[in-house]
Parts: C-alpha cells; sequence; structure tokens
C-alpha cells in the first residue's frame, strides 16, 4: 500500500467553531498568504502535544491529498495533524525512506545528539525512524537537493 500524500498548510487560526451537524468535530479557520482556509477537526485528527488552539496562534495543518474534498470557496479540509510552531520554525509531515530522505525528495534529515525523538503520545522512542511516518520540527535547511537539516524535534507515527 503506497503511503498517503500529506499537504501542508500555514497560516494563523483566525477562529475555531463547533460543527452544527456534529459534537465531536469542529471547524478551524486559518489566515494564509492566500485567504482562508478551512480544517475540519475530528477525533482522528491529532494536534501535537494536545495543545489547545486559540485565535492568534500559528499552526501548520496537514492533509491528505489523496482523498477527495469539496469543491467549495474558502476550501475545507479534513486535517490529519495540526501542529503549533514556533517563530522561524518550518514542520514537515512525510514518510521517510531507509536514507531518511522524505517521500516527495523535499527533505533530508540528520538527526543529532540534540535531536528529541518521541511517539505521539509523547513517549521516547528508541528504535529506527527509518521507513517510517515522521513530523519534523526544523529551523535551517542546506541549499542541496534534497534541503538536509538537523531537526530539533521528530514525532513518530506508528
Amino acid at each position: 500500500m503506497a503511503n498517503p500524500n500529506y499537504t501542508a498548510v500555514e497560516g494563523t487560526v483566525q477562529n475555531l467553531s463547533s460543527m452544527r451537524d456534529s459534537c465531536c468535530e469542529q471547524q478551524l479557520t486559518l489566515s494564509t498568504g492566500n485567504g482562508i482556509v478551512n480544517f475540519i477537526l475530528s477525533g482522528d485528527t491529532h494536534i501535537v502535544d494536545n495543545q489547545r488552539l486559540r485565535p492568534g496562534m500559528r499552526v501548520t495543518a496537514f492533509y491528505n491529498s489523496d482523498l477527495p474534498v469539496p469543491l467549495i470557496f474558502p476550501p475545507r479540509y479534513q486535517a490529519a495533524v495540526v501542529a503549533p510552531v514556533t517563530r522561524n520554525e518550518m514542520v514537515a509531515f512525510h514518510f521517510f525512506d531507509r536514507n531518511l530522505i522524505a517521500q516527495d525528495n523535499s527533505l533530508q534529515l540528520n538527526p543529532g545528539p540534540a535531536t528529541v525523538i518521541t511517539t505521539t503520545n509523547g513517549q521516547n522512542f528508541s528504535c529506527s525512524i527509518r521507513n517510517r511516518q515522521l513530523l519534523v520540527f526544523y529551523t535551517n535547511t542546506t541549499r542541496s537537493i534534497p534541503p538536509q537539516t538537523t531537526p530539533r524535534r521528530i514525532v513518530v507515527f506508528c
């Protein structure tokens, strides 16, 4: 089975509201450089560190771009992962192969001794991170192809 392709949308939380038809879903409205984008947050959406989302917070939301979406404006996607980020920080969510290269060849990882590696529930991860779906927090990359980085943090999706 192929690994899903996730697309990132970075923006500032504008609003978080309850869905009319569901008590267990919310709509997250992000203000991006290209306008407004809405995300549906369900019980399956992973919010990194279980942080409470609030207006003004900078986040990166990821959705599975292989799934169908309604043709409406502003766009509305089903969020798979929402990651609050700090200034100058970037987040990537990809399947990384045995060489720690992202599935789309957009990033190569060079974990260092200071890289914090955990599971989605915050526990230390002591196995190999190769050939896994990873959420990567980083600041700088090289200008090589693919760009390389020593991440600050890696969250392993088992």
